[in-house]
């Protein structure tokens, strides 16, 4: 039997959100080593995003997690750092199945965005070949470029007050899969940084949440690590994905732990 496009693809995120399950994420700062994505997967996370809008982390490591993240058969996205042609077609070649988009405000950046990261006749996407999400197979355009639209997510962040304001004209752009609330943006934004407890933080969540399921759209938790109690409020809201944290940010807290762990021994001792 001949291999198909469509057999070798597939968004494990993207169909837990058809199934209104909820996705959980975490980030990719520090790791540069492809170890991160099956440390990953084994934890159970559903999928990571490389962030190289906030990290040193290259063009060419981002591709070697992406890639190892779809050996291990979780979904990886990258938050890029720029919205230009050269970070969104680059990473998605590289391997990324969706670009977190950073500085959108207006329904005319995400339509840009979804220009960027998708094949004609909705976007200008350039097609290369072969790439990592078939395992370097090559397949006819006409067969390959509708899989890799399918399995690719466009997900705009809502993270200013400008955001906000359009974000039923966000979400209703076509090709948006997602909006991801980066919330410490939007609290500094609002003149509240930190201030995760302010009514002012749910009454935006549960807007952006009515406007994206409104239109059939899914929405992202950012920035709340630190509040389990407020993340499980927005989920019973309706969002579905939740960024969980950073790698950098792990790594800091079990250490913190265990060198806590040592000194209350010594304590003990005394």
């Amino acid at each position: 039997m001949t291999v198909q496009p469509a057999d070798i693809l597939r968004n494990l995120v993207r169909e837990k959100l058809a199934r209104d399950e909820v996705v959980a994420s975490m980030t990719v700062r520090l790791v540069r080593g492809i170890e991160i994505a099956q440390i990953a997967a084994s934890a159970g996370f559903d999928s990571l995003y490389v962030d190289m809008e906030h990290s040193p982390l290259t063009l060419d490591m981002t591709g070697q997690v992406c890639m190892a993240a779809l050996a291990a058969g979780i979904t990886p996205f990258v938050r890029v750092p720029a919205l230009t042609p050269e970070y969104v077609g680059r990473v998605l070649d590289a391997g990324s199945l969706g670009i977190i988009a950073p500085h959108v405000r207006s329904a005319e950046d995400a339509k840009a965005v979804v220009a960027m990261a998708r094949f004609a006749p909705l976007g200008t996407r350039s097609a290369a070949a072969p790439l990592p999400q078939f395992g370097f197979r090559s397949f006819p355009a006409s067969l390959a470029n509708p899989v890799l639209d399918a399995a690719t997510m466009v997900i705009p962040m809502v993270e200013t007050l400008e955001a906000l304001d359009r974000v039923e004209e966000i979400v209703a752009v076509e090709g948006v899969d997602m909006v991801l609330v980066g919330t410490n943006d939007l609290t500094a934004e609002m003149g509240i940084p930190g201030r995760y407890d302010d009514p002012r933080v749910r009454d935006a969540y549960r807007r952006i949440i009515d406007a994206a399921r409104g239109r059939g759209k899914h929405v992202g938790i950012g920035g709340l690590a630190s509040r389990p109690d407020l993340v499980a409020e927005i989920v019973g809201m309706g969002a579905r994905y939740v960024s969980t944290g950073t790698d950098l940010g792990f790594l800091a807290a079990a250490c913190a732990a265990k060198a806590r762990e040592v000194k209350a021994l010594c304590g003990k001792g005394a």
